[in-house]
């Protein structure tokens, strides 16, 4: 039998779900709403004026105005106001914490009460327009300008369109087979199902004026002060392509110890996820939404026993409150203030963990010397992502230097998305940091002629 991808179980799923099962587990987890509930939610909202849904949108959808559309009857009118701010407005619907965004800043949100189903509302309506095959956008006349885009994921993919629509002429180049990024290969298959992300790249690149190269990864098969000579901007939307390590003994070695990105990664594009490798004891470093996907979907695949590991408390963790319950009402067990110390092995692959209870002293983590071990055949690495920036930029922090444009350090280069401190790294900032970048873009071209 050939060895499994990335180290792990050789055998598949080792039986633990039948196909059918491992399918089930899998369907969409809130599928969409239906007429009658769009309308009777659409119905809750008071359509305030100065909204504070809309302040706590980072792409500032005009919220009660597109809900009160939906009301009215007026899905298509409703789309169209939603995806003239976030072009990504389906999949944003389907990943987006609302829970701390808009829905949380809702009027209705009170002890008494509970919020408008904003991002229900919003799938609801930009399904159809997708699904419909409508294009409410239509270019501009022709700059003659072009624009290279380093990246397909929502920052680059949001720039890409907005350039677009603008009249300039854009190449994406990517690195992987498929545009999307994060939510092509990233996001948990349990949230975006029926192959949503590729319909809504689709949709986008049907307005026409993007061209795409795909394969080409930056800094080998294509060299950014080139595009910098050959076009007249650069826009990198390239992410955070490097995984934090462990750094504990045995890490490269032992069979079984993964990368969450990458295992997600490969179950998001498997035609069949039962032949995907997965542990009866699996264990989970790490406390962001990273940790939380990869520790639902082993459980989803079938493993029997999933702890998800984190040296900090609840509140510490970058998974938002609403992730956590689903995570514990999926059957993961989450472990606070505990940090691994040592890797368990037995016969070169992983037997173990063995983890030392955490505390704060004096606003410091510190371990307090008392261990224990955790069995497991199974280990993922979900403790966050690195930038290697492309030489000749300006970092900071692990970032990529840019001013209130998204201007970098580099003449006729702008940047934004996971790559930049622009905000939180939600895809929801990454496609506002895209459209706002465009913007920069257009101005400088129109205003100098170049960057």
């Amino acid at each position: 039998m050939a060895p499994a991808p990335h180290g792990g179980m050789v055998g598949g799923s080792a039986g633990h779900l039948s196909r059918a099962e491992i399918d089930d587990n899998f369907a969409d987890i809130k599928p969409m709403l239906d007429k009658k509930r769009a309308i009777v939610d659409s119905a809750r909202c008071f359509f305030c004026h100065d909204a504070p849904c809309v302040e706590a949108c980072p792409t500032g959808i005009d919220i009660p105005n597109f809900i009160r559309m939906i009301s009215t009857g007026n899905t298509k009118g409703a789309a169209e106001k939603i995806l003239a701010e976030n072009i990504f407005g389906g999949m944003c619907a389907r990943v987006c914490p609302t829970e701390i965004l808009c829905e949380r800043s809702c009027v209705r949100n009170t002890s008494e009460d509970k919020p408008v189903d904003i991002g229900a509302l919003q799938r609801y309506a930009v399904d159809q327009l997708i699904e419909a095959g409508h294009q409410p956008f239509t270019r501009a006349e022709s700059s003659g300008k072009k624009i290279a885009v380093v990246g397909g994921g929502p920052a680059g993919m949001s720039c890409a369109h907005r350039l677009a629509v603008l009249g300039h002429a854009v190449t994406v180049y990517e690195a992987r087979p498929h545009l999307g990024g994060l939510n092509e290969y990233g996001i948990a298959a349990y949230k975006t199902v029926d192959n949503f992300a590729q319909r809504e790249i689709d949709f986008i690149l049907s307005v026409g004026g993007i061209a795409v190269k795909a394969g080409q990864r930056l800094g080998k098969d294509v060299q950014l002060a080139d595009l910098a000579r050959d076009y007249d901007a650069v826009f990198l939307g390239i992410g955070l392509g490097g995984v934090n390590a462990l750094d504990l003994a045995g890490e490269g070695e032992l069979k079984g110890v993964l990368d969450a990105v990458g295992y997600i990664a490969e179950l998001r594009q498997a035609k069949d996820k039962a032949v995907l490798p997965v542990g009866r004891k699996v264990v989970v470093i790490g406390g962001g939404n990273t940790a939380i996907d990869i520790a639902i979907q082993t459980k989803k695949l079938g493993a029997e026993d999933v702890t998800i590991a984190y040296r900090r408390g609840a509140e510490n963790m970058s998974a938002t409150g609403h992730e956590q319950e689903f995570a514990q009402v999926s059957g993961v067990k989450i472990k606070h203030w505990v940090k691994p110390v040592k890797l368990v092995g037995s016969n070169g692959a992983i037997a173990g963990i063995e983890l030392e209870y955490t505390r704060m002293n004096n606003g410091k983590l510190e371990g307090t010397g008392e261990t224990f071990t955790i069995e497991c055949d199974q280990l993922f690495k979900a403790i966050g992502q690195t930038l290697t920036p492309p030489s000749g930029l300006n970092t900071a922090k692990g970032k990529i230097v840019v001013d209130q444009d998204f201007k970098t350090s580099m003449p006729k280069v702008w940047a934004g998305g996971d790559c930049v401190a622009s905000g939180t790294d939600l895809t929801v900032q990454s496609v506002q940091d895209g459209k706002l970048a465009a913007h920069a873009i257009d101005r400088a071209l129109r205003r100098n002629g170049h960057g």
